[in-house]
């Protein structure tokens, strides 16, 4: 797992959670729903990685 591609996945998970929070207290729904797709997102990223990892060693 490349260290540019784990930096990005962890920037794109705490995108989301800023944005997600961001939505909450400004009572933006649209906000708070591409927040939660952009922290799923970059978890799942992760993950794929970490399996990906995994399975080459």
């Amino acid at each position: 797992m490349s260290a540019g591609r784990t930096f990005r996945n962890k920037a794109q998970a705490a995108k989301g959670r800023i944005t997600e929070r961001l939505g909450q207290r400004t009572r933006n729904r649209r906000m708070q729903r591409e927040g939660r797709t952009d922290r799923a997102s970059g978890n799942l990223k992760q993950s794929i990685d970490k399996a990906r990892d995994a399975f080459r060693r």
